[in-house]
């Protein structure tokens, strides 16, 4: 029959089997992505923060300690084993998508039943049978069902690779926040020692006025006060200080007394400001957010595989081989077997299951949007608090700048006035303690910023 006549009822045929497939519904209309105008991001992005945005603090041994978490760090270690599983399910789900050939070769002893279907003269006999077979497969994916199914693979792989960055990320900002923790606990530490120092002092100079009879007893009894509670903070910002240390060494991946001499400063900490303006290619970088956006991608592979399911499945199947009674007749030009020919799969009728598979596909597909669009929306809000709390903090340092300036002018004028002979030693003391208080405003303010830097370099991811 010549190929004009053969192909319109080829064709036909075609259209007849697809007509005959289980039906699988209107099409659904999926949830919408949310667009970066709606997640009130801008168009525009600026230039913060770098790859290795810790290093803008300026902290060698921070360098050196975010290194060591990331090359060894269990945490890690075990997002690297994940995204290594679906690294080899993506590998062997693309070989098996090809062309597909084996070869099989079998020896049997048997003894053959004298009342069945083998003729006499092999009847009740033991002979020995072999065979010697190469075969081969081909998937023919005419509506895409295995294209949709490697595309989800893909997408899940990807959306792995993603969250491993993530926790890359989540790590060395939790170094870095933890970094910066220790160093205003140490500043803290050292700012309390002088305030023990000086309210020995003013002890002491109190005493001496109750000597001399300027002073009175329950003068003395409040100045007492102070010096013991000055010795409390001090054991318990050690102990803090301790617990700090162990914290990240642990966190790095380390034994705990690893880092009992790590002392990082704040005042060798550098603070990068960001852009005013934070625009949506920023976030997009983000490890989670890009996470979820090929969580999204994978899904709706998904749903095109449920849908190709629908559709008649063709393979191609081939085998070619040699088969015989007694071994010695096997290599025999006689022996030889062969087949070729299509394999087909059509639902028909199926009791409503593939609709039911779809449908679930289409409602992860919709959950998967729905967790993109909260992650962005989610991140969008982190970005702004970080960013706001930033600015806010500026203008803290700023207005903190002044009043640390003006109780450092009080203490001035009042060791003047003492060295002048205009005053005693006790407003002295008094304008001290006030600017060791500001000096300790100043540094939980520069601590603050520092943190909130770390908080919207994670934001940003």
């Amino acid at each position: 029959m010549s190929w004009p006549i053969l192909r319109p009822r080829l064709t036909l045929s075609l259209l007849a089997l697809l007509a005959g497939c289980a039906n699988p519904g209107a099409p659904r209309v999926p949830a919408a992505v949310i667009t970066p105008a709606a997640a009130g991001l801008g168009d525009m992005a600026g230039v913060f923060p770098v790859a290795r945005w810790w290093s803008a603090l300026g902290d060698p041994a921070l360098d050196s300690l975010i290194n060591t978490a990331l090359a060894g760090q269990p945490g890690l270690q075990a997002a690297a084993a994940r995204l290594a599983a679906a690294d080899a399910l993506l590998a062997g789900l693309q070989a098996s998508q090809g062309p597909q050939a084996g070869l099989g070769a079998d020896v049997t002893r048997q003894r053959f039943s004298a009342n069945g279907l083998v003729p006499p003269a092999v009847a009740g006999s033991v002979r020995n049978t072999a065979s010697l077979q190469a075969t081969g497969h081909v998937a023919l994916d005419f509506f895409g069902r295995n294209d949709a199914a490697l595309g989800a693979a893909i997408g899940r792989q990807r959306a792995a690779a993603a969250e491993a960055q993530a926790a890359r990320h989540v790590l060395a900002g939790q170094l870095t926040q933890g970094w910066v923790g220790l160093a205003r606990l140490l500043a803290q530490r050292a700012l309390v020692g002088e305030a023990q120092a000086q309210r020995q002092a003013l002890r002491d100079l109190v005493a001496q006025r109750v000597a001399a009879g300027l002073d009175t007893q329950g003068t003395l009894r409040s100045a007492d006060g102070p010096v013991p509670e000055a010795r409390g903070q001090i054991a318990a910002l050690d102990a803090q200080i301790a617990t700090a240390r162990h914290r990240l060494a642990v966190l790095s991946g380390q034994a705990p007394q690893a880092l009992d001499s790590a002392a990082p400063r704040l005042a060798g900490l550098h603070l990068a400001l960001p852009p005013a303006h934070l625009g949506a290619d920023l976030l997009g970088q983000r490890a989670d957010v890009v996470a979820a956006r090929w969580r999204v991608e994978a899904a709706a592979q998904g749903v095109a595989a449920a849908r190709a399911d629908f559709y008649p499945d063709i393979n191609l199947n081939a085998s070619l081989g040699l088969s015989a009674l007694g071994l010695d007749r096997l290599l025999n030009l006689g022996s030889r077997q062969y087949s070729a020919g299509p394999a087909l799969h059509l639902p028909l009728f199926d009791g409503g299951i593939l609709r039911a598979q779809l449908q679930g596909r289409a409602a992860e597909a919709d959950a998967a949007v729905a967790t993109y669009n909260a992650a962005v929306l989610d991140a969008a809000r982190e970005v702004a608090d970080a960013a706001s709390a930033l600015r806010s903090l500026a203008l803290q340092q700023a207005e903190q700048a002044h009043a640390q300036a003006a109780a450092a002018d009080a203490l001035a004028l009042a060791q003047q006035r003492y060295q002048a002979g205009l005053g005693n030693r006790l407003p002295v003391l008094q304008a001290d303690a006030l600017l060791l208080a500001q000096r300790a405003q100043t540094t939980d303010l520069q601590a603050r910023q520092l943190d909130a830097q770390a908080v919207l370099a994670l934001a940003l991811g």
